[in-house]
């Protein structure tokens, strides 16, 4: 593992504190290396969401009206057992 030095404010430190005292957390390490975790993961969902949204529109305008984009989205969440 690489050992970094970083700087935090002062209710940044403040909140890694509280969170090793209330046993979250063993150390001020964990608490970091959680939020980068935390962060990478929402920046790989946005790009996930990001690549599905171009390829949307890359795919040209539907000729299949809004009750019938609805209805085949429903059908395919239940497939998928997410309905």
């Amino acid at each position: 593992m690489i050992k970094k030095s970083i700087t935090v404010t002062e209710q940044q430190e403040a909140w890694i504190q509280a969170q090793v005292a209330d046993g979250r957390y063993a150390t001020d390490s964990e608490v970091i290396r959680e939020a980068i975790r935390e962060k990478q993961e929402r920046v790989a969902e946005v790009e996930a969401v990001r690549a599905i949204l171009i390829k949307a529109e890359a795919s040209g305008i539907s000729n299949r009206t809004p009750e019938e984009i609805l209805a085949a989205s429903k059908a395919a969440l239940r497939r998928d057992g997410s309905l």
